[in-house]
Parts: C-alpha cells; sequence; structure tokens
C-alpha cells in the first residue's frame, strides 16, 4: 500500500459545500439529510477512484482553537451553524464510520491542521498524499508528494497546478493570505492589499513576508499601480501582516490520536450501513445493499478527477551557472580556484546511503552562492561520456579536503567524511555543516534535511532523489542517472547548501552561546562519530542465534497460555481478535477507544490491565519478546558487515530535541536492559581477540546536573559526601534514619526523584508506585519540604520558560518550547515538565559529547591500544587491549568525570568484560 497514494479528505470543507451547493433533503420525519448525501457522494467517488489507498476523513472538533488564542475575532463575522446543517453532523459521522473509514476530530486545531500534519508525515516517509478539498488555504500544502484533488470542480492541483492558479508557488500561499487576508475567517491582512496588489507584490520582491519586510522602500519601486505608497501602510499593519501570517498557517506538527499506519482502506460495515439508510431513507443505496451490488455515486459531484501523476517542481537555483567537468583543464580550474578561496562547498554524490558500503559516483562543488560544479565520476549507464578518473580526482581533492586552512561547508557532513574515509581521504577541519547549523538554532523548528531548510529558510523547492532517480522498486542508484538530470540535482545540492550557510551562520553568530554550542560541541563532534561508526563493534552470532531460539520456545509457550486464558485460539497479533476475547468475553472493563471506536489494546492499556487480569500480562510479555526477537536476535547478525566483520550503527546528531544523540540500524539507544533477555542481547557485542569490552558510565548524571542547576542545599550535601542519594532521599521522605532505609523504601525514593526531574504529577506517581494519589501527593510535598532548592527551580524554570519561550542547558543549547503559553491546559503541562527536563537532559548530553571530543583526540595519540565503539545514553563503550585494560579505565574515567565543570562531582563508574553485559 505504501505506492498507493494516502486519501486526506477535509470534511468540514465538503459539508459546508455541500449543504449549500445541493437542493434541500429531508426524510419523512423531517431530518435534513441533503449534505449528508452530498458528503457520502464525494466520499464514494474517493473510494472508487483510489480503492487501494488507505483514507482518512477529518472533521473541524467542536470549541475554540489555537488561533482564537492568537485573535479573539477569528471568524467572528461567520454566521451561526444553521440548524439544519448542524442536525446532518453527528448522522454524517455515523455513515463515515459506517463505511470503515478513520474519522477525525482533534480538539484545539482544524480540520486543515491534522490534514496538514498528516501530509507533513506523509512527506517526510516519502509517500504521496492526495487532499481532497475545496479549500483554497490547503495550496499552502501541495509539494512533490503532496497534491489537491477538488472533487465539485474536477479540479487536480499540483505544485504546477498551484502556480497556474494562484501565479504563486505552494510556499508563498501563506504571504498571498496574509497580505490579502480572508473574510471568509476574518482573517484582517494589510488593509487596502487585495489580490491583485498581493500577487504583484510577491512576484516583484521574489520573496514573501520577510523579504517585503526587509526592503520596505524596494516595494516603492516595483512597477504596479499603487506600489509607491504601499510601502506606509505595509509599515503600518506590521503586526497584522505577521498575525495574518500565523493564522493563515495551517499548524503541521499536531499531536494525533493515529500516525500513517493507522490510517485503513475503506471496510464498509454492511449493517450498520443498512441501518442508516433505512433511517435516513437513501432508497438506491438502501436497495444496491440489499441486492449486494457494489455502491454506487448519485451523479451530484461531477465526473472524474484528472490524472493524479503530477510533475515535480524542479528549482535550480533561478539564475544560478552550473557546470559539468569532464575534461583536467577544467577540473584544474576549479582545484586552483579552491586552493585560492578560505571557504569551499562540497558534496558527494555516491551509490548508498550505507556510509561503509558507498562508493563516490560525483562531486559538487561551490565557492559562491549561483555558481556551481558537479564532478562526474562513475555514471556507468549505457551512453554516458568519458569521465575523469575517480582516483586522480579524489587524490588530488585531498590535499584541499585535508588543508587545516580552508573551511569546509555541507549538509550532513559526517556521510561525507565516512565516504571519503572509504578512499583513505581524511577531511580536517575547520567544518560548517547547515544541518547542524539549523538543529543548533532551533531543534524544534523544522526537520533538518537540506529540502526542509530550503523550503523554510530560503523559499525555494528543490529537486528530489525521486525526480531524477526514480522511485519504489525500480528507483536507479545515481550511477545510473544521466548527467542531464545528475548535474542540476548536484549542482543544486551544494549550492542551496551554501546559501543555506550564509543564512544561518550569522542568526547563530548573533545568539553568541549557540555558535559556541555549534563550535565547542557539535562540529567537533563529526570526525569523531565517523570513526566510531567506521570501527564498529564485534558481535557474536552464533550467541544470538541461540538467543533466537530460546525467545521462540518461550514465544511458544506464551502462545499456548494466552490460549488456555481464552478458552480458545486466536490470533495474538490482532487487535480485533484480542479485544473480541478481553472486553465481551471476558467482560473486563474498556479503558480506552481508538478513533474509530473500537476497544482499545495499545501497550499502555494492556500494561494497566496487567496488573489485575492474567490474560493481559500474558499478551503483554509475548509482545515484548517477539519485538525483541524480531528487532534483535534475529535482525542484527544480517547487519553485520560483511568486509569488517562488524556491526556498523549511524548515529544522528539532529534528530533529538534536547540533544542527545539517537542511532538506527540498529538502534542502539532502545536494547532493553531491565529484563534479563534484554541484557542478554548485551552479552552478543563483544571484543575481539586479545580484547576486552569496557563500559564506561556516568552514575546518576541528570540528578547531579539538578544539585547543581538547583543549588539546593541538601542535595549538594548529598553528593558532597557521596551518599546514596536514593537511600538519603528516602530517609528525608519517609522519616527515617540513613541505615534504616528499606530496599522497598528506596526504590520509591529512586522513582521520586526520577519522576520529579521529569515533571511527574502525583498521578503518575501513585501509578507507579502503586499507592493512592493522595499518598503520593504527601510523598512529593516532603521532598520539597525537605529540598526547597528543587521546588524553587521549577517554579523559576517554569516562569522563565513561559517569559522567554525556551530554555537552555548549562552550555547555552537552547530548546523552544512553543507550547509553553498555550490557553490548553494539558499542552501547557506538558511543556513545562519539558522546560523542567530538558536543562537536565540537554546538559547530559552536552557533557558526554564534550567527553566523547577529550576522548577521541587522546585515543589519537595512540597512547592506548584502544577503539571508541559505541555511545549508549549516559554511556561510553570501548574496546581495549586486555594488558592495558586497568590504566585505560583510570585514565578514561578522569577524563569524562572532567568534561564538565558543576558545583557537584561527576562520578564515571567503569568496568570491563568479555562483552558489553559483563562490562556492567
Amino acid at each position: 500500500m505504501a505506492d498507493t497514494p494516502i486519501v486526506l479528505v477535509d470534511g468540514s470543507s465538503y459539508l459546508y459545500r455541500a449543504f449549500h451547493a445541493l437542493p434541500p433533503l429531508t426524510t419523512s420525519e423531517g431530518q435534513p439529510t441533503g449534505a449528508i448525501k452530498g458528503v457520502l457522494n464525494m466520499l464514494k467517488r474517493l473510494i472508487k477512484d483510489y480503492p487501494n489507498s488507505p483514507m482518512a476523513v477529518v472533521f473541524d472538533a467542536p470549541g475554540k482553537t489555537f488561533r482564537d488564542e492568537l485573535f479573539e475575532a477569528y471568524k467572528a463575522h461567520r454566521p451561526p451553524m444553521p440548524d439544519d446543517l448542524r442536525a446532518q453532523i453527528e448522522p454524517l459521522h455515523d455513515c463515515v464510520k459506517a463505511l470503515g473509514l478513520p474519522l477525525l476530530c482533534v480538539e484545539g486545531v482544524e480540520a486543515d491542521d491534522v490534514i496538514g500534519t498528516l501530509a507533513r508525515l506523509a512527506t517526510e516517509d516519502g509517500r504521496d498524499a492526495v487532499i481532497s478539498t475545496g479549500d483554497k488555504d490547503m495550496a499552502q500544502l501541495v509539494n512533490d508528494h503532496i497534491t489537491l484533488v477538488n472533487t465539485m470542480k474536477d479540479e487536480v492541483l499540483d505544485v504546477d497546478g498551484v502556480k497556474a492558479k494562484f501565479g504563486l508557488p505552494p510556499e508563498r500561499i501563506i504571504d498571498f493570505l496574509a497580505l490579502m487576508g480572508d473574510k471568509v475567517d476574518n482573517i484582517p491582512g494589510v488593509p487596502g492589499v487585495g489580490e491583485k496588489t498581493a500577487l504583484a507584490l510577491l512576484q516583484g520582491m521574489k520573496g514573501g513576508l520577510d523579504t517585503i519586510y526587509a526592503d520596505l522602500e524596494r516595494v516603492a519601486t516595483l512597477d504596479f499601480r499603487g506600489a509607491k505608497s504601499l510601502p506606509k501602510k505595509l509599515d503600518e499593519y506590521h503586526e497584522q501582516a505577521f498575525l495574518s501570517y500565523r493564522l493563515a498557517t495551517i499548524k503541521t506538527d499536531c499531536d494525533l490520536p493515529v500516525g500513517l499506519d493507522d490510517l485503513d482502506l475503506a471496510h464498509p460495515d454492511r449493517e450498520a450501513l443498512l441501518a442508516l439508510y433505512r433511517r435516513l431513507e437513501f432508497k438506491a443505496w438502501l436497495a444496491e445493499l440489499l441486492e449486494g451490488r457494489d455502491e454506487g455515486v448519485d451523479d451530484v459531484t461531477g465526473g472524474t478527477p484528472a490524472s493524479q501523476d503530477g510533475g515535480a517542481e524542479q528549482s535550480t537555483g533561478g539564475t544560478r551557472q552550473d557546470h559539468v567537468v569532464l575534461a583536467q583543464h577544467d577540473l584544474d580550474a576549479w582545484l586552483d580556484r579552491i586552493s585560492k578561496a578560505d571557504s569551499f562547498c562540497f558534496d558527494l554524490e555516491t551509490t548508498s546511503l550505507d556510509y561503509m558500503a558507498a562508493e563516490v559516483v560525483g562531486v559538487g562543488l561551490a565557492l559562491a552562492p549561483g555558481e556551481a560544479a558537479y564532478i562526474p565520476l562513475a555514471h556507468t549507464y549505457l551512453g554516458a561520456p568519458d569521465q575523469l578518473d575517480r582516483g586522480s580526482v579524489l587524490e588530488a581533492l585531498k590535499p584541499l579536503l585535508g588543508a587545516g586552512d580552508k573551511t569546509k561547508i555541507g549538509q550532513n557532513l559526517k556521510y561525507d567524511v565516512s565516504v571519503l574515509a572509504n578512499y583513505g581521504i581524511e577531511v580536517a577541519g575547520p567544518l560548517e555543516d547547515t544541518m547542524l547549523e539549523s538543529y543548533v538554532l532551533d531543534s524544534t523548528a523544522t526537520r533538518h534535511d537540506m529540502d526542509s531548510l530550503a523550503l523554510k529558510y530560503l523559499g525555494e523547492s528543490t529537486i528530489s532523489f525521486e525526480a531524477v532517480a526514480g522511485k519504489g522498486a525500480g528507483q536507479l542508484t545515481f550511477d545510473q542517472v544521466a548527467l542531464e538530470q545528475a548535474v542540476p540535482y548536484a549542482c543544486e545540492d551544494v549550492d542551496i547548501t551554501l546559501r543555506l550557510h550564509h543564512e544561518l551562520r550569522p542568526r547563530l553568530d548573533a545568539e553568541g552561546r549557540l555558535a559556541e554550542v555549534l563550535e565547542r560541541i557539535e562540529l567537533p563532534l563529526i570526525p569523531v562519530l565517523s570513526r566510531m561508526e567506521r570501527a564498529g563493534v564485534a558481535l557474536d552470532p552464533e550467541r544470538l542465534h541461540a538467543q533466537s531460539q530460546a525467545l521462540e520456545t518461550r514465544i511458544r509457550e506464551l502462545e499456548t497460555k494466552a490460549f488456555e486464558l481464552a478458552g480458545r485460539e486466536f490470533n495474538l497479533g490482532s487487535p480485533k481478535q484480542l479485544g473480541q476475547i478481553l472486553f465481551e468475553e471476558q467482560k473486563i472493563p474498556v479503558i480506552k477507544k481508538t478513533p474509530k471506536g473500537a476497544p482499545s489494546t495499545a501497550e499502555a492499556v494492556l500494561e494497566e490491565l496487567a496488573l489485575d487480569y492474567p490474560l493481559p500480562k500474558v499478551i503483554m510479555e509475548h509482545r515484548g519478546l517477539a519485538k525483541l526477537k524480531s528487532t534483535y536476535t534475529d535482525k542484527l547478525p544480517r547487519l553485520v558487515n560483511p568486509g569488517t566483520g562488524r556491526l556498523h550503527t549511524s548515529y544522528h546528531q539532529a534528530v533529538t530535541a534536547t540533544g542527545r544523540l539517537s542511532s538506527s540500524d540498529p538502534n542502539l539507544q532502545n536494547i532493553p536492559i531491565r529484563t534479563e533477555e534484554g541484557r542478554k542481547i548485551r552479552q552478543a557485542f563483544v571484543a575481539r581477540p586479545g580484547y576486552r569490552i569496557v563500559a564506561a558510565d556516568y552514575s546518576q548524571i541528570e540528578l547531579r546536573i539538578m544539585a547543581h542547576l538547583s543549588a539546593d542545599k541538601g542535595l549538594l550535601e548529598a553528593f558532597a559526601e557521596g551518599r546514596d542519594i536514593h537511600a538519603a532521599t528516602a530517609a528525608e521522605v519517609f522519616g527515617v534514619a540513613l541505615d534504616k532505609v528499606s530496599p522497598d523504601q528506596r526504590r520509591s525514593a529512586k522513582a521520586i526523584n526520577f519522576g520529579l526531574i521529569y515533571g511527574m504529577s502525583a498521578w503518575g506517581l501513585a501509578r507507579q508506585l502503586h499507592v493512592e494519589r493522595n499518598q503520593a501527593q504527601t510523598y512529593i510535598d516532603r521532598y520539597f519540604d525537605r529540598y526547597p532548592g528543587v521546588a524553587r527551580y521549577m517554579e523559576g524554570i517554569r516562569t522563565q520558560a513561559a517569559d522567554d519561550g525556551y530554555v537552555e542547558t548549562v552550555y547555552g543549547r537552547r530548546l523552544y518550547l512553543p507550547e509553553i503559553r498555550s490557553q490548553n491546559r494539558a499542552r501547557r503541562q506538558a511543556a513545562e515538565r519539558t522546560a523542567i527536563n530538558a536543562p537536565m537532559q540537554g546538559t547530559a548530553a552536552d557533557i558526554i559529547k564534550r567527553a566523547m571530543i577529550d576522548v577521541d583526540a587522546w585515543l589519537a595519540k595512540k597512547e592506548r591500544d584502544a577503539l571508541m565503539v559505541m555511545q549508549v545514553h549516559d554511556e561510553l563503550v570501548f574496546e581495549v587491549a586486555v594488558a592495558q585494560v586497568d590504566d585505560f579505565i583510570e585514565e578514561v574515567k578522569a577524563r569524562m568525570q572532567a568534561a564538565a565543570d558543576l558545583d557537584v562531582e561527576l562520578i564515571v563508574e567503569a568496568e570491563s568484560g568479555a562483552n558489553w553485559d559483563e562490562a556492567h
């Protein structure tokens, strides 16, 4: 189904349009049905046109949205919903559900925002989506993956279609709406700026509001009527224009109860439809169902939509000059120019995203915006022109890439650094990486890939890889892409990257501490991570195979036990069958429902039910072991590199909001360690012969950072005296002597310590400790009585976050909190919890990164026969020669402990073993 488009239906748009466009219909009982029939016709039509596509139908939820908080008069001019329309909403929702389509109504946002979020998720996942709507505002969502379809007008809008209809690309639609306003939604815009003026202004300035307001004097020189008087008007209504921009912007980061994988094909409920069609007196549809025919579409909404094969928009940077380097004299000229430059931008085109297997196909170069070169080296398609020798070109570039006096600029440079290492080429600093510049500037503002950054910061859509290489199973590797497509694609990569650097770096420099985070932490970490990834870690496939067999046996035992508890066999992986057994046959109370209205069997629900019922407990264990087997014991051996015989993960610097590293292929951060089966997986991570695994772990680092940040006297004293912090907290909270603290009291205190730094509520703590909420609140109150500095810190950080809109780590890393001033209590409280924890989690991330940089520099001196092979949470893992283990442990502990200068001493615990588990 991944190859078929996802269909997102703007139910609210169709509801109003059907109500006003179609003749009024009523049942014999007086129930209005015209809008219901119109919307159902459109849905049936979409189901027929996209028979293999998952769908969602989205309606506005009742109540105010965040836009009402921004602007009290938002939609104030709209008349109340007519009673005849209001009476049709509930039966229409019932019909949509009976058609078997997911129906979404999300409080606090509009249907447009829900659709926008799903469209963004589809784009990020490389999937196509069709938005069925008649709302012009949705044109802002169109891109290479997103198309609009208006079934009432037989209109299809891809990127080119939006340009043809509006005279502007999709990324300018918000600016367009912000300038001219919207009477229907009461978006004020700029008074006196209508559709024609807004269009002429945006076309003339070749940019959006930021471009316009950055150069108001230029506006007066534009060649259209009224341009001369426009700067004064724009300046007078500056705030109103940007408010209008925010009101017109479709939100694409909503918290949704479903994801893309929860959307489904239509699975009609025949009995429910029969009952509804009888009640609503849809006689023709009723007859079709009774006769067993496919449901038809009444001819009230037009014909068949046009083809969905919209062409991909290709941007080549406007007037950029592209060069293809096929001759030695051209290469020499570029090398000479680079040798004289202080900095240059480069980008590799390769055969694979796997840095260990990738081969260089070509190199993109840029020295200044507007001009770029591509050096093809290994395009092997039939009829490809003669190209320069790859080895010779890379050898010629080697001294330039390794020059310590030249800044190398790139996007996700770690990948290029790793691939070049396959050819024995070291890329020396200084480095500049636009992905990391964007990430440090605002980790939550956008994705940090080049396409997203180009759209956000340059207002440009870029050529997608799929546009030049195709999609799916037939996708070409880059060596098979013809130069006619490869050259503009590769040149655009370096040109856009260079332009982004010129845009982002000044913003960072204006925020001094953010520039320091980039320069002292993130950029120096690039070669460190590359070396660690390429070193890899040894794996014992035989041990994993044995674990897989043991897990399989236990999984089968649990399956048998589940059948006994259920009284019959069933598919443990089927939420529907499990729900039927739990809630219908065993009469277990329903805790939560899915968006489709079915009882939920999600993990959180089963976890709660498992406290009181045996079958959910068995299902939970079965799910956990099955995931362990499929994700790790079965999969890890297949990821071992055949050339090195080792496992090579990929570490990501620009994914988490707080600065922590993440990893993929495999995800080392998620290997469970709380269960015996999870810990056994670590036993398969081994050292090569003659070496040992050393694991060095920061002890209670976030609690120590809390003591530093809060300056709480009690916490500082406890750490300074080397007390067991959880036992010390238990003694304070439970009012017992330190030597009388029981194991259960210590466990409860540990939950309190860690729970509070994550902003846990009394209700959450009560669930974790299995006590009443009042008792949990008493524990929290006692904790704050004993550690008043922590209470003051938490209150102060909430206030500061609300004032500034962000929080910072000790080293100046910033986390923006867009919901911190939300009128929605749940969202605001979630942001406040993040405000409390992010400085600690982010500071811990900064500290271990600083430690990695220092340890890597020490290892580079070859004083110890050791490799840094993994980073997981607060832990660094090494492979160390047996004879040097003891000395290495003392040295690495000292270096890691010296990575920060806090009011509390950092403690590192390090052990060695034949495998990762033994090293704990």
